[in-house]
């Protein structure tokens, strides 16, 4: 079956960084463009960043063009999230869904001083 395993998260301080990753497991992961999404505190899910299946199309949301880059690596199965100047609203739970049919487990972002 398809899954999905976030890691990275962690607390940072304004202005740090982070790195989020997502494994895709039972799916070829090649063949989807693939989202990061994220809960964030008494707020509904935003989208966050979406790319492309081979990676030449990313987008991004308002919010946090010019600090997170998302990327993805087809040979090992894996998306990434680098998490720049990041700021106390990026505080979220983050997750990777395929097609918003599937979901990881999410990876908890804390930015705080």
């Amino acid at each position: 079956q398809i899954q999905l395993v976030e890691s990275g998260g962690g607390l940072a301080e304004p202005g740090g960084s982070l790195r989020l990753s997502c494994v895709a497991s039972g799916v070829t992961f090649s063949n989807y463009a693939i989202t990061w999404a994220r809960q964030v505190p008494g707020k509904g899910l935003e989208w966050v960043s979406g790319i492309n299946s081979d990676g030449s199309e990313i987008y991004y949301r308002e919010s946090v063009k010019g600090r997170f880059i998302m990327s993805r690596d087809n040979a090992k199965n894996t998306l990434f999230l680098q998490m720049n100047v990041l700021k106390p609203e990026d505080t979220a739970l983050y997750y990777c869904t395929l097609g918003y049919n599937y979901w990881g487990q999410g990876t908890q972002v804390t930015v705080s001083s």
